[in-house]
């Protein structure tokens, strides 16, 4: 008895010892991870010919509105200067877009095609910087399509004129730092020229666009950590909605089931249902989409109906997600009508939020013009990433709402001066 008892006091010492030691290795791993920067890897360089023609200019500006304005266009400067972006999700860490237009030094006017694809591709920088999970990354988009965005940001369009802006530094958490030397690595270069389907062939062509183009299932699939970018349909709840991302009011909004299941997805929709949901900003029941979903004007018919055809024939799957929760205030009714319809999703609390409303009344000076461009925004600018209100918002809220919108401006207009020692918000 004394032996075995002695045995296992042996054994019992060696397998506390092992703990210790697999415990020490992982505080120093985690502490390695928490003082390192992202980790950096070598470039390859790459030669990408683009032809700068109107044509090429036109189709990259819609591509780039669609998946590079939200996070780099910053109101302030008109431009795609980059700016912080405060609707990324806490656990990710503190992100600032990259200036990228065509300042030789503070832009990427200097880069050459390739160097702008290559990141565009594997997520590289032309230093050999990864860049976060956070940046938008093509690696399955046809060459075609990239020559466009290209061409685009060669161009002398104002959202990519040279601007003198520095950059500021993102903070990345320890969990993003982690991700990236574990789940999120560079995707490899293409061997070969990617071509995408003809948009006759519409289920391929609508396939392309969800998965490789517009990069839809990034957020309607379950986890932005356990998203497959190589592989999109096989990302864990793929299409079926539910991952939640802040709005700038700080409230949870999860994405939508695109899947055709009646109850949960849109399995009910109609093509035209889906149409005005996606370039208007409306659902079938007459309720605003929340942002960050915001409507994509710049997309032509064609492209709505095939993704619309793609969508109907993925596997349907049962997720009822939660939708998001309503803003209550009381006091002002323009400020209750402001908050019923989320306009400070995308605005914020002081009307400057992701895109500045408080410019509107001094371009709309008038009760009349303002509640036309509340209704109509399209109109007056094609291709904006606002709603289409009209039949949405009930005609007796227009007035107290555009008075509020006013109050902004003029709470805006009262605000210092940057040369009597204040500044914007």
């Amino acid at each position: 008895m004394g032996g075995v008892t002695e045995t296992m006091r042996t054994l019992l010492k060696w397998l506390g010892l092992a703990i210790g030691v697999v415990v020490a290795v992982i505080a120093g791993v985690a502490a390695y991870i928490a003082v390192t920067p992202i980790p950096r890897y070598p470039v390859v360089k790459v030669d990408f010919a683009v032809e700068v023609t109107p044509e090429r200019v036109a189709r990259g500006k819609r591509s780039v509105e669609m998946l590079c304005a939200a996070c780099h266009m910053d109101s302030a400067t008109g431009g795609l200067t980059g700016k912080k972006m405060p609707d990324l999700p806490a656990q990710f860490g503190e992100a600032w877009s990259r200036n990228i237009t065509a300042h030789p030094v503070k832009g990427i006017g200097s880069w050459t095609n390739g160097e702008i694809v290559y990141l565009l591709r594997t997520g590289i920088a032309r230093d050999g910087r990864y860049t976060p999970p956070w940046m938008v990354k093509l690696p399955n988009a046809s060459d075609e399509d990239l020559r466009d965005i290209v061409a685009f940001l060669r161009s002398d369009d104002p959202l990519v004129q040279a601007r003198d802006v520095d950059d500021q530094d993102s903070r990345p958490s320890f969990f993003t730092k982690a991700l990236c030397r574990v789940a999120f690595k560079p995707f490899p270069y293409p061997e070969r020229e990617i071509v995408a389907p003809p948009p006759r062939e519409q289920v391929a062509y609508g396939r392309y666009l969800v998965n490789d183009r517009l990069l839809c299932y990034g957020c309607h699939s379950a986890d932005f950590a356990t998203n497959d970018d190589l592989h999109p349909e096989k990302s864990p709840g793929y299409l079926a909605g539910g991952n939640a991302m802040p709005d700038l009011g700080g409230r949870l909004v999860h994405t939508a089931n695109l899947t055709p299941d009646a109850l949960t997805g849109i399995g009910r929709w109609s093509a035209e249902e889906f149409r005005r949901a996606l370039r208007d900003g409306i659902r079938p029941d007459n309720r605003p989409l929340r942002y960050p979903m915001v409507p994509y004007r710049p997309l032509v018919d064609e492209e709505v109906d095939a993704i619309f055809a793609y969508l109907r024939t993925v596997p349907a799957i049962r997720n009822k997600v939660v939708p998001p929760e309503a803003y209550v205030v009381s006091g002002d009714r323009g400020k209750q009508v402001y908050y019923a319809y989320g306009c400070n999703g995308c605005h914020g609390d002081s009307g400057k939020g992701q895109y500045d409303l408080r410019k509107g009344p001094e371009k709309y000076p008038t009760d009349d013009e303002l509640i036309a461009w509340i209704k109509h925004p399209e109109r007056l600018r094609p291709g904006i990433a606002m709603p289409t209100w009209d039949g949405v918002i009930k005609e007796d809220e227009y007035a107290p709402l555009v008075d509020y919108v006013r109050s902004l401006a003029r709470g805006a207009n009262a605000l210092p001066t940057p040369s009597s020692g204040g500044g914007p918000p």
